[in-house]
């Protein structure tokens, strides 16, 4: 889109099918953004984690990130070296500070795990700062118990 909406008072449905890739490697349902409503301070969106899957290390720059787990259960290292790690199952939910490295990973090897998310950050990928450095620090699963 090259305009986004711009805020016009109105309320708005959004019946997302548009499905894209995020920087992180995760496939998302486009939701609220500035992109799709013109929203000033907010963006929430679907995300879906395939099985055994993970997303990169990353951070949102000076923006929080909420996350309810919808299906499945998603663990996620976390931290300035990703030294500290959480679990997280269906009905859930998981909040991560602003700036904060994290690196998402779906527990199960069979099955999709689903979240949904909300963010600080109106423009969904615009703060995602990638982070590769980090992705051979993280520990494997089977060492925290994830299984």
């Amino acid at each position: 889109m090259e305009h986004p909406p711009q805020p016009d008072g109105h309320c708005r449905v959004i019946r997302s099918a548009l499905m894209y890739e995020g920087k992180q490697h995760l496939q998302f349902f486009a939701g609220i953004a500035a992109e799709t409503v013109g929203a000033r301070n907010i963006c929430m969106h679907l995300q879906t984690i395939p099985p055994s899957g993970s997303g990169r290390a990353h951070k949102h720059d000076h923006h929080e990130t909420a996350i309810y787990v919808i299906k499945g259960a998603v663990g996620a290292w976390y931290g300035e070296n990703l030294e500290h790690y959480l679990q997280a199952r269906q009905g859930e939910f998981i909040y991560i500070p602003a700036s904060m490295p994290h690196m998402p990973v779906n527990l199960s090897d069979s099955q999709p795990a689903e979240v949904v998310l909300a963010r600080t950050d109106p423009r969904e990928q615009e703060s995602t700062i990638l982070l590769p450095d980090l992705e051979s620090r993280r520990p494997p699963a089977d060492d925290l118990g994830a299984g």
